[in-house]
């Protein structure tokens, strides 16, 4: 039973990194197909620097099947990354809005 609980796990993680990469695919479809309506100053480096964000996640989101093969601490360390790059992630997103909110405000 131990050995069938393993296998059916492992299944759903790979469903959900298969979801998780189809998703991540998406936005960065979205973030190049935006960028041509981004006007440029302020707002335009931060959307390239999101851009440049998604682009980063969607290759490690492709590399999420393959993180079995790794040795703990090199996931582990990959794992710290991608959660500082995504709290970087965060606050730019809402830089971004907030000088959105207030270009349209002004």
């Amino acid at each position: 039973m131990n050995g069938l609980q393993s296998i059916y796990t492992l299944d759903i993680a790979q469903v959900f990194s298969f979801g998780a990469i189809l998703v991540m695919a998406y936005c960065l479809w979205l973030v190049v197909s935006l960028k041509a309506n981004v006007p440029g100053g302020i707002i335009g480096k931060r959307w390239n620097l999101l851009m440049g964000l998604v682009m980063v996640f969607t290759v490690g989101y492709l590399t999420t099947p393959f993180f079995s093969a790794l040795p703990e601490d090199v996931l582990r360390l990959i794992v710290g990354v991608i959660f500082l790059l995504g709290a970087l992630y965060v606050v730019l997103t809402v830089k971004l809005i907030y000088r959105v909110i207030q270009e349209l405000t002004e």
